[in-house]
């Protein structure tokens, strides 16, 4: 079996709310709560949710950006948990991050080749020369004209500019790269030709994707495996076509069913949300998500739901799930 490049178990992480001229600890905000995923090399694995739930906190958890309350983070089977700055610093090399927004994520007062370029010089120990000839290779590989290395990042659409940060992402050929929300801010048609980069790029080079959105039908093209978060814990787990043919938590089917339908003939009888989404700082007994759901039942207001596998591949935490 593939050893996963990414596998973190009981992933946690609480943000203490702070008040007074002390500063002291009023309440916590539990962002992460309990996560546990795996990416095998070549997978896209897509963290879906509701804004809030935790999914961009998990990606940052994954590459170190943040320090984890609880819980461990394996890349490429080394527990990098605890890993101080300079003992982090050879891993992150094998994990990059692709970020939502393409206008704030590039320095603009940087050329393309400097931006791109960057990577290798704080890594690899090789020369001007080589640096850029492997610049102008990525930004070609990307779709975009080897001579763009000379302009700013702010004379690129936005398209391009996602281009570039993914250019960046791949310098120092990633074994894992988490993409948040990468192509929310983009144009429709621009979104598919970024997605069939992305894809391609995977075909090559085997590489791990943590793909981070909200919008079920970029979700249904790129993933692999699909991971529904709510209020900081992750309550489906499944492959694709499983999961869009048989959800089984009620949160997922309601996903699901809020997404918009094409044919404005066609009806259904859709699971309706009812109420806000309870407040990480205080989130209700039992399973967190039956303050909302239009089927539970006394247990899951006392009694919190473990996830288990109810299939190949498919993890379910809920009580109605038989």
């Amino acid at each position: 079996m593939t050893e996963p490049v990414v596998e973190v178990t009981g992933l946690t992480k609480h943000f203490p709310v702070l008040r007074g001229l002390l500063r002291r600890t009023v309440a916590t905000v539990k962002a992460v709560d309990g996560v546990t995923l795996s990416i095998a090399p070549g997978e896209t694995l897509c963290l879906v949710g509701e804004s809030g739930c935790g999914k961009s906190t998990v990606g940052r958890l994954i590459l170190r950006l943040m320090q984890p309350t609880a819980g461990t983070i394996r890349l490429r089977g080394t527990d990098v948990t605890d890993l101080g700055d300079a003992a982090m610093r050879p891993h992150r090399r094998h994990a990059q991050m692709v970020f939502q927004d393409p206008y704030a994520s590039l320095n603009p007062r940087l050329t393309v080749g400097t931006i791109v370029g960057e990577p290798l010089e704080n890594y690899d120990d090789t020369d001007a020369a080589s640096r850029g000839a492997k610049v102008a290779a990525l930004l070609e590989r990307v779709g975009l004209r080897a001579d763009a290395m000379h302009r700013y990042a702010f004379e690129f659409s936005g398209g391009q500019r996602q281009r570039l940060g993914i250019a960046r992402a791949l310098a120092l050929d990633p074994g894992l790269i988490v993409a948040d929300e990468a192509v929310s801010a983009l144009d429709v048609s621009v979104q598919a030709q970024v997605l069939n980069l992305l894809m391609d790029l995977q075909e090559e080079r085997n590489i791990a994707y943590l793909f981070i959105s909200h919008d079920l039908g970029v979700v249904e093209h790129i993933g692999h495996r699909i991971a529904v978060m709510y209020l900081g814990e992750i309550v489906e787990i499944a492959p694709k076509t499983t999961l869009f043919a048989t959800p089984l938590h009620p949160y997922t089917r309601a996903l699901i069913e809020a997404a918009p339908i094409a044919d404005p003939r066609a009806r259904a009888d859709r699971i309706v949300l009812e109420g806000d989404i309870p407040s990480p700082m205080n989130p209700p007994p039992g399973c967190r998500f039956h303050t909302r759901c239009p089927v539970a039942i006394a247990r899951c207001r006392s009694e919190a739901p473990r996830a288990r596998m109810v299939g190949e591949n498919h993890s379910v935490a809920c009580h109605l799930v038989a």
